[in-house]
């Protein structure tokens, strides 16, 4: 679990989070739950591997929250394929669920061609990852 503490500047005129930054919560939160898997995106950007967002997806804003809000974002593999995989997000702000949402993601190369999630290269990241998909 990932956690986030609301800072002042991002909350809006009428002291709540505004909605575009539960997406860069979103991004924290994936990152440092790959990292924690033994992915690092740096690490990946070095070998030639990106991994952009392709759709933002199931966006619901539950509840608000404010500054000195800790939030404890849970995130988790929703789906993969060999081309994309889904990663889900709840955000929950003393477990009052503030904020559900998915994130979907492809590899590509440096040179911009996607590359298939279970190639060489990425074999081992593609194993990882499909054994943590939520069954349904």
């Amino acid at each position: 679990m990932y956690q986030h503490v609301v800072q002042y500047y991002e909350t809006d005129r009428m002291g709540v989070t505004h909605h575009s930054n539960y997406i860069r919560f979103m991004e924290e939160a994936r990152l440092e739950f790959f990292k924690n898997l033994g992915y690092d995106y740096l690490d990946f950007e070095k070998m030639g591997v990106f991994s952009p967002v392709v759709a933002l997806n199931n966006i619901h804003y539950k509840k608000s929250s404010t500054a000195g809000d800790v939030l404890d974002i849970e995130v988790s593999i929703k789906s993969m394929n060999t081309v994309t995989f889904t990663v889900a997000y709840v955000m929950k702000n003393k477990e009052v669920v503030v904020f559900t949402g998915e994130s979907e993601h492809c590899l590509i190369s440096r040179e911009g061609r996607i590359l298939p999630l279970n190639n060489k290269q990425t074999q081992a990241f593609y194993e990882k990852v499909k054994s943590l998909v939520k069954s349904e």
